[in-house]
This record gives C-alpha cells, structure tokens and sequence, in this order.
C-alpha cells in the first residue's frame, strides 16, 4: 500500500475510533480528503485506497485538477471548501459538486444562476463563525436561519447544513465546545423544518471532538497527503 494508503487507513481507523467513544455509527461521519496544493496524482493515489471526495480551497487549481483527472469524473466528488469571490461563482458551478463555504446571499444567488441545467443541483453549505473570529469567514450565528431559508428557496441548489473552522482550541473540552455551537445552530435549521444532513466539522488536529460534537463530515489534508509543500 502507498503511503497515502496507509495514511488514510490511518484516518479511517481515528474517525472509527472516535465513533466508537461517542456512540455512534462510523457510517455516519463521512471523510472528505482536503488536496489542495497537492497533485493529481496524489488524488489519483488516494481514489485507488478508496477515497473519493475531494476538497479544495483555491478554484483555479481544484479546476485544473477536475480536468486532469477527467476520467475518474463520475467515481470523485469535488467540493469547493474556501471562501468564495464572486468572479469565481460560474467556474464553481460548472465544474463542482459541492460548496462549502456559503456567508452571503449574493454569492449563492450567483451559484444558482449559473449551475447548468443539466447538472445536478450544487449541495451547499452555509458557513457559521461560531467563535466570532475576526479574520474568519461565515455567518454569525444569529443570522444563520434567515439565510438558510433563502438560500433552500433557490433553485439549482441544495442546501445540505452547515460548515465551521474555529480558532484552534487548546485541548479536547475546547474544541468540542466549539463544534457544539455549530451543532446547535444546525439542530435550530432542522426543527426549523429545513431538510439539512451535513454537518462539516472538524481536520486532521481535531476530528475526535467535532465527532464527539455531532460533525457528519470531517476535513482531513495533512493526515492524508502530509505537510504541503512549501511555496
């Protein structure tokens, strides 16, 4: 097995693991492989381990790679997971499966006016700042729910839940608490009556509490494909 073999394994095994000390069903927690500033070839690695959803954070290279790995385009799912400008909306919504990082009304408007008919609707996720980090995108948490309701109006669309990147925490307790903000912000959506399911929480340094938290997808890039290279 490659290394990125056996580093997903690896990650499977923590993802397992960390299941099992919170109740719940390993099935439940889906691994999305964060590939962004690593190859095509690396992707391809990790697709022949069996991994097949994808996220990258910069829309030209995560472009650049749907395209050389055309032939794996039916078995790989490609998410969009980094902030995103409005001249990037059409190039999103011709060629990704799914958008991660939702904070505004306008940027998904775009997404839907410009997804082509014959593809499936673009699966979004609003993205909350639950630790009202300056820096940080997304919404606060207040003004998820109007958004939400927006955005599952449009068409083209399909608004499947939430996604978070707080501040790093200092330990286990921390970071979970963190994830619980976002977790109940989700359940809000839900009882809401909002038909959302994913909830994107978590990487490499903190998988095991945003699975404790309730997160349905974990963003992994460093455990799998190891440091990225440097610029």
């Amino acid at each position: 097995m490659t290394m990125i073999g056996d580093n997903l394994q690896q990650v499977r095994a923590r993802i397992q693991a960390a299941c099992a000390a919170a109740g719940r069903d390993p099935v439940s927690v889906r691994l999305l492989a964060v590939s962004k500033t690593f190859p095509a070839d690396a992707v391809r690695e990790a697709h022949a381990a069996g991994q097949t959803a994808f996220g990258e954070n910069y829309v030209q290279e995560g472009v650049a790679k749907i395209e050389a790995l055309a032939d794996l385009r039916e078995r790989l799912e490609w998410h969009c997971i980094g902030p995103l400008q409005s001249n990037k909306t059409r190039v999103v919504a011709e060629h990704f499966d799914w958008v991660h990082g939702i904070d505004r009304l306008k940027i998904a408007q775009r997404l839907s006016e410009q997804r082509p008919a014959h593809l499936p609707p673009l699966r979004v996720c609003l993205q909350v700042n639950v630790d009202a980090g300056a820096n940080k995108s997304g919404v606060a948490p207040e003004e998820v729910p109007a958004l939400a309701q927006a955005v599952a109006a449009l068409p083209r669309l399909a608004l499947r839940g939430l996604m978070a990147i707080p501040e790093p925490a200092p330990d286990f307790e921390a970071q979970r608490a963190l994830f619980l903000r976002a977790a109940a912000v989700f359940e809000q959506l839900r009882s809401a009556g909002l038909a959302v399911d994913t909830l994107s929480l978590g990487m490499s340094a903190d998988l095991e509490a945003a699975v404790a938290a309730g997160s349905t997808m974990v963003r992994v890039g460093t455990a799998i494909f190891g440091g990225r290279p440097r610029a």
